[in-house]
């Protein structure tokens, strides 16, 4: 039977641009024969426990050969994905993958084989750096961020919506059916500002909206967000017009380095002139607990990626429906 890691931490004060981490780690034997530690991380809102490997691991067919199998855990049937086969790394030895970290994002569960889960770390997103190319490339381009820890070594902070979706996994719910008219009121259509530091997040929610003819202009976190918030008020109040007729939607992931989407969001709408417009929390995330979140910070609304109909109704009934200061 599975047993449970327990150490997932109480929630962190909201807009804090703070998160804390699960820091796990795989093992590669190098060529020479020595070991070579992969230092890794996880956003703890993303992990519902870490377990045992379980035995129960069965293989279904027309699964990727990253996918080890189904497992029942807690009742739920999961897919379990082998983090060192994604990686393409050799393991130390057949069981070195002892752990599972069950996750849930996306409204799926899902569980990866890691070869261990160290410990939890509190660390702020302004504290993550981009990764260099090389680092991002020998992951396939899914490494969100580093944050450097104690001994010099580098945490790489994985983006595992990006692997999954390569791995054919995430779904995007409606995407393929015409919302009705009775659903979506398409009074006009908007300019609107989604932030998101996962490329193939930003693709998705792109495709959505610029599908239903909105124009997107994009940020990877809170702090690019804001400059071009800056710059578009600038251009507003050069032109003699209000913000809103600049911009009239803000669509924001939670997870973004260098400023998270709770923070962004709360500093727009503690701006005199930003809190005019309408802040959608779009997030891998379903728990009470980040909708919680999202409220305290006066997020308009909050949405789980990726729901084609639901965004697109959220859109028409937030955007700021105002054109050379006319109501649409």
């Amino acid at each position: 039977m599975a047993k449970k890691k327990d150490f997932l931490p109480k929630i962190l004060e909201t807009g804090a641009n703070e998160l804390e981490v699960i820091d796990f780690r795989m093992y590669e034997k190098m060529e020479d024969g020595s070991i070579y530690e992969w230092v890794l991380g996880v956003n703890v809102a993303k992990v519902k426990e870490v377990i045992l490997r379980p035995d129960n691991i069965v293989k279904a067919p027309g699964m990727p050969p990253e996918v080890e199998g189904m497992a029942k855990i807690r009742g739920e049937v999961v897919p379990i994905v082998n983090l060192a086969k994604w990686m393409k790394i050799e393991e130390p030895s057949e069981d070195a993958g002892k752990y599972v970290i069950v996750m849930e994002f996306l409204r799926e569960i899902v569980g990866v084989i890691v070869h261990d889960a160290k410990r939890i770390r509190r660390i702020k997103w302004s504290s993550i750096k981009r990764p260099p190319p090389s680092i991002d490339e020998r992951l396939g381009g899914k490494v969100i961020g580093i944050i450097e820890i104690e001994g010099g070594q580098l945490l790489l902070l994985l983006d595992f919506e990006g692997i999954l979706d390569e791995l054919g996994m995430i779904k995007v719910f409606g995407i393929t059916e015409e919302v009705s008219e009775d659903e979506v009121k398409r009074e006009g259509k908007f300019k609107i500002l989604i932030l998101d530091d996962s490329p193939v997040a930003r693709k998705i929610i792109r495709g959505i909206l610029e599908k239903d003819g909105h124009e997107i202009i994009e940020a990877q976190n809170g702090i690019e967000g804001l400059k071009l918030l800056e710059k578009l008020l600038e251009e507003a109040k050069e032109d003699g017009i209000d913000i809103t007729d600049k911009i009239q939607l803000i669509v924001s992931d939670i997870e973004m380095p260098g400023m998270d989407g709770l923070t962004f969001t709360r500093k727009v709408k503690e701006h005199p002139e930003f809190s005019k417009i309408p802040v959608i929390i779009n997030t891998s995330l379903s728990d009470k607990a980040t909708v919680d979140k999202a409220k305290m910070v006066n997020a308009d609304a909050h949405l789980v990626k990726f729901d084609a109909p639901d965004l697109l109704k959220l859109v028409h009934k937030y955007a700021v429906k105002k054109i050379n200061n006319k109501e649409v």
